[in-house]
């Protein structure tokens, strides 16, 4: 009611006002209310506010100095005074000033078209009357004068051939020229050089007859030199059916022309680097896309600042936001000479649009050259800053791509760069893509395939030297894809681990191994088949993993000691190298504990005799080079005396030794000479279904 009020008592105050205060009040107050929904609407548009300014003019409120003051009291105290804290949307500034224009707009345009309709009622009355009687043609000559000489917009006569016969005043001061001096210009003088042709053109199909009105907008150069933007209205008159005369009835929209354009270039450039935005550089991809030649290429190199985030929180946001403008300025420096377009994306990533090389390595240029301005040092107030980033690099041919398609890439290639190292670049390669998208196709499956049902475990036995009866099995998990088959551990395990999935995955996978394992115990009760289960790092150290694995035995019925937990050296040593809190828990509940891989990690036995650890289970590489075929006989006897240490060390500290990866029976032969307990590989089988060992066991145990 106060802004209302207040908006009320200036429009009366500024000008003539065909109401009284309390309807004015009340018709104001309507406004603002309307105005305040439309600022608060979503979708945000400025119809509402168009609405207003016409409004206003309907309502005989056209004072200029009212309008003036509608104007900046909307754009100073509207939201303040209008809207509570809770109603303001975050871009209230952005909103409001396409508020002022719209209004403003709205405003012109109705008074516009009241001015125009009345004086081409005018005119054209004014020339018919001239036919029928010669005191009707004074009387409308006197009243086409009045209103042609007082008219607030600019009014002009012109012969079909161009030539000027007469202006209003307004219309003289709009292009700084005298009455006299339009009398004596053409037309044709007057249109600016960028559309001369092209108005020409559209003039003399005028004059023509092939229209019988122009509306345009467009611009005229003042006699100063100066550009004046203008909405141009040009009607024919005719005489007897021919072109006699054109009326042009012209408006000054200068300033309205200028705060669309710095509306747009705020919506098209970034407001800290005054760069051009994300929304701009794919406007100008995607017309270069579009206009490309045969053969053209087009490429973009995608740059990220290194280490940003820790500049930001140890610097403070205000000096990452001055090294950020100052980035933005080197990099439009040092690829200005070429009129490539730089843009910044967002946060510290910027792009650089290489348009029309035919050279394969101008993106690499490029991008070295952005290295090299990144790199110099940056002086941000009283701090020196060294600044490096990485650049993903794409060029293709500009008919074999889309913007998306090529964004996509630049940003794949960019964690590529980022991956390798600071201060890199890197240059987009088809297949490593291909790899990378099927990588996250699997990424994005993994929850799906196992609510599904999807993993299936295989057994691979393990197998005692001696004797060569199958002592125990591990479970190896497998996904049996529904469009790829059957996926290796490989291929997803590294994934599961890295989404956190593992947990799910490997409470999963020991469930289900130990409901097998039991079964072959009811069954098989004298071969005691111990099932080995590996538990991933991340999975090792989760709080509940003692309840988890206490839990699978209790639903089971499987007795703890035909339970094997299979961890890593540096899963043992939990992540801060000091040993796993759980593992005391874990053998309290009276399951078996192996080393898994032992030699790739810490390769500290002193932990060893502290842990309840009771097997070793040794790296491949190093049952790998107990080989027989003579081709690097120095490296066999180097990796048999290492197995050898490492099983007498064992051994002395009373662990069991099981050597993985053996592959032959000569390296099965010189492990059992080496005293080593249990061989697992495929010379004493492949990792197969349950329904395999099962059938196994049923036989007499022995190798095949």
């Amino acid at each position: 009611m106060g802004y209302a009020a207040d908006w009320a008592r200036a429009v009366r105050r500024l000008g003539f006002v065909p109401l009284s205060l309390a309807e004015t009040e009340r018709l104001l107050l309507a406004h603002t209310v309307r105005l305040a929904q439309a600022i608060r609407a979503e979708p945000f548009s400025v119809g509402p506010a168009e609405e207003v300014g016409r409004a206003l003019v309907e309502a005989h409120l056209t004072e200029p100095q009212a309008l003036e003051w509608t104007l900046h009291a909307l754009g100073a105290t509207f939201g303040r005074r209008v809207l509570s804290d809770g109603d303001r949307p975050a871009d209230l500034a952005d909103r409001i000033a396409a508020m002022q224009g719209g209004l403003a707009a709205g405003f012109a345009r109705a008074l516009r078209d009241r001015t125009f309709s009345q004086q081409e009622r005018i005119a054209r009355s004014a020339w018919q009357a001239r036919d029928e009687v010669e005191q009707a043609l004074r009387a409308s000559e006197a009243r086409f004068r009045a209103v042609f000489t007082g008219a607030a917009i600019g009014i002009g006569i012109a012969g079909v051939d161009g030539r000027i016969i007469d202006v209003n005043q307004a219309f003289a001061d709009m292009l700084g020229y005298s009455i006299e001096e339009l009398r004596e210009i053409n037309v044709a003088g007057l249109f600016h050089a960028d559309d001369a042709a092209g108005m020409w053109e559209l003039y003399q199909e005028l004059i023509e007859g092939k229209h019988d009105a122009v509306r345009v907008e467009k611009r005229y150069y003042r006699k100063d030199g100066s550009v004046v933007w203008t909405d141009l209205a040009v009607s024919l008159i005719r005489h007897e059916g021919r072109p006699r005369f054109t009326v042009a009835m012209m408006e000054d929209i200068t300033e309205r022309y200028q705060l669309q354009q710095r509306l747009r270039f705020q919506a098209l450039h970034d407001p800290l680097t005054g760069l051009p935005n994300r929304t701009l550089f794919f406007e100008t991809l995607g017309r270069v896309l579009d206009t490309a030649g045969v053969g053209q290429r087009v490429g973009v190199c995608f740059l990220d600042l290194d280490g940003f985030k820790a500049i930001n929180d140890s610097l403070g946001h205000d000096l990452g936001d001055r090294l950020l403008v100052m980035i933005g300025r080197r990099l439009a420096a040092c690829v200005a000479d070429h009129g490539h377009l730089v843009a910044r994306m967002g946060g510290d990533e910027f792009v650089i649009l290489v348009a029309g090389g035919d050279d394969a390595d101008d993106p690499v240029a490029v991008a070295e050259a952005a290295l090299a301005a990144v790199a110099a040092p940056v002086h941000v107030g009283e701090h020196q800053l060294a600044v490096s980033a990485s650049v993903g690099i794409v060029q293709c041919p500009a008919s074999e791509t889309t913007a998306s398609e090529l964004m996509k890439a630049a940003d794949t290639t960019l964690y590529w760069a980022k991956a390798a190292g600071r201060g890199r670049w890197a240059v987009y390669d088809p297949e490593r893509g291909a790899r990378d998208i099927a990588r996250s196709a699997l990424v994005a499956g993994l929850p799906a395939a196992l609510d599904r049902g999807e993993f299936v475990l295989h057994y691979q036995p393990i197998v005692s030297l001696l004797e060569g009866s199958m002592l125990a099995v591990e479970a190896l998990v497998r996904w049996e894809h529904p469009e790829l088959g059957l996926i290796g551990p490989d291929r997803f395990i590294g994934l599961a681990e890295e989404t956190g999935l593992i947990v799910r995955l490997g409470e999963w996978v020991l469930r289900r191994a130990c409901a097998d394992a039991e079964r072959w115990w009811r069954e098989f009760p004298d071969a005691r088949l111990v099932v080995s289960v590996n538990l991933a790092a991340r999975q090792a150290d989760e709080p509940a993993i003692v309840d988890t694995v206490a839990d699978a035995l209790r639903t089971s019925g499987l007795p703890a000691e035909l339970l094997q937990l299979e961890l890593t050296e540096s899963a043992v040593m939990g992540s801060a190298g000091e040993p796993l809190r759980s593992l005391h828990r874990l053998a309290a509940l009276g399951v078996r504990l192996a080393v898994d891989d032992f030699g790739t990690g810490y390769s500290n036995l002193a932990y060893l005799r502290r842990l309840p650890i009771h097997c070793l289970k040794l790296a491949g590489p190093f049952v790998e080079g107990i080989r027989a075929d003579g081709t690097d006989e120095a490296a066999d006897h180097r990796d048999e005396r290492i197995v050898d240490a490492l099983v007498r060390l064992a051994h002395a500290l009373e662990l069991w030794v099981t050597a993985e990866a053996v592959e032959t029976g000569v390296q099965a032969e010189r492990l059992r000479a080496l005293r080593c307990d249990t061989g697992q590989g495929r010379f004493f089988g492949a990792p197969a279904p349950a329904d395999a060992i099962t059938a196994r066991l049923r036989g007499d145990g022995a190798l095949p």
